[in-house]
């Protein structure tokens, strides 16, 4: 499983918008890495930010 999809499931089990950190820690990855993919896959349109420093999946 690469990054990306462990960023997805980790929006995926919470249920609700993260900060990059939470999802760092729920998927096991790098802060400062995770910080860099959310922001990425942001721009891909995977990801929304519902409200300033909050992600979530795009629906």
């Amino acid at each position: 499983m690469d990054s990306k999809e462990k960023i997805i499931n980790a929006f995926k089990s919470a249920g609700k918008p993260l900060r990059p950190g939470e999802v760092a820690e729920l998927a096991g990855l790098d802060k400062t890495e995770t910080e860099k993919l959310i922001k990425k896959m942001k721009d891909e349109g995977t990801l929304t930010s519902p409200k300033r420093c909050f992600y979530d999946i795009n629906k």
